[in-house]
């Protein structure tokens, strides 16, 4: 049996499969509702895996996982939809992971996040900043504030992503976006130019490095509404993330700058939902001024208090929003548990509430 790239792209579509991972000696495997299932078919071989990869992969990023051992790129299927491409080496072999990105791009209420949230999208300047693990569906909640803006709002958006996503169409706003590195070398370098492009948004795919924050924070504070994502869980391990990336020397003066730019963060995880699919639960900050004292003063440990306590203002901390949905009966107990960030504290509501619920 020769396993056909078409073939397994249409099976991913039809089946709303998150992932598609193609290795050596496995056969195809879909990440549905975020389980692994192998579809019923022989392992791939060696020759299967060279010959996927070549039916889909641009020469320039061949020759990229030739000489690096991996790449990354956008690929559209034809109006079926598109994919976040990512080809490795492993043993010598070629492989690739595949990630189905939805044609439609949710409303900001469809992935959960409340109305108060959407006010900071019409901020005319500021830094917000969405977090999470890989796989915690930053992107679509950056998708969908660029798409809520972009609808209701007129001005130029700048996106900068490594690889281009969702594309988004000129709407009220004209939107440009730039691919890292096949239309600017890096975040950074696109960070810098588009200040001389007439930007009021620009978003940053990552922020992965001390130039890219350097240059998001400076822009925020210069007139410009920014987003950027981190590998953080988290508000407060957000913001001490960003400041442990600057110099010592410098570190007051970057708290100082957060403490005034920063407009809010979602820290996020995905959850199994009961039933199929998956489900987003969200830590919410809003920068207030007792949060941006904590900032500048180095007591980021005390925001989750002012976190539990902002309510009124669309705050909410990630254990709160689980428990919220294994109440609404969205996600199971054991879920819960394991995305939460205090367990114990969890498991003790639980017997409280008398949930019945299997020990992780």
């Amino acid at each position: 049996m020769s396993y056909e790239i078409n073939d397994l792209l249409d099976l991913m579509v039809d089946q709303g499969a998150s992932d598609l991972h193609l290795q050596v000696g496995q056969p195809p495997t879909l990440r549905l509702s975020g389980s692994m299932t192998p579809i019923d078919g022989p392992p791939i071989t060696p020759s299967d895996t060279e010959r996927l990869m070549q039916a889909i992969t641009p020469t320039a990023h061949i020759s990229d996982v030739k000489l690096k051992g991996g790449a990354d790129f956008g690929f559209a299927f034809g109006e079926k939809a598109r994919f976040r491409v990512s080809v490795l080496k492993s043993k010598i072999n070629y492989g690739m992971v595949l990630r189905q990105i939805p044609r439609k791009i949710l409303g900001l209420r469809e992935i959960g996040l409340p109305d108060k949230f959407r006010e900071l999208l019409y901020r005319p300047r500021g830094l917000i900043l969405v977090t999470g693990p890989t796989g915690s569906g930053k992107s679509t909640t950056l998708a969908s504030m660029v798409n809520h803006i972009n609808e209701t709002r007129d001005g130029h958006i700048i996106t900068i992503e490594d690889p281009i996503e969702y594309d988004h169409g000129h709407k009220r706003c004209i939107v440009t976006q730039r691919e890292v590195p096949v239309d600017v070398p890096s975040f950074s370098e696109a960070l810098r130019r588009g200040l001389r492009q007439d930007p009021d948004v620009i978003m940053v795919g990552e922020m992965r490095d001390l130039e890219t924050m350097e240059a998001a924070i400076s822009a925020a504070e210069t007139g410009h509404l920014v987003f950027g994502t981190l590998h953080t869980n988290g508000a407060a391990k957000t913001v001490d993330r960003i400041v442990d990336a600057f110099p010592a020397s410098t570190k007051d003066i970057i708290r100082t700058q957060l403490a005034s730019s920063l407009v809010g963060v979602i820290s996020q995880v995905l959850c199994k939902k009961i039933g199929g699919g998956r489900i987003a639960a969200y830590e919410i900050m809003v920068n207030t001024t007792s949060i941006a004292a904590l900032i500048r003063e180095n007591k980021t440990f005390r925001i989750t208090s002012d976190i539990q306590t902002g309510a009124h203002l669309g705050m909410i901390t990630l254990d709160a929003h689980l428990m919220s949905l294994v109440n609404r009966e969205l996600v199971a107990p054991e879920e819960a548990l394991q995305k939460a960030q205090d367990t114990n504290l969890m498991r003790e509501n639980f017997i409280k509430m008398g949930l019945k619920f299997r020990e992780i």
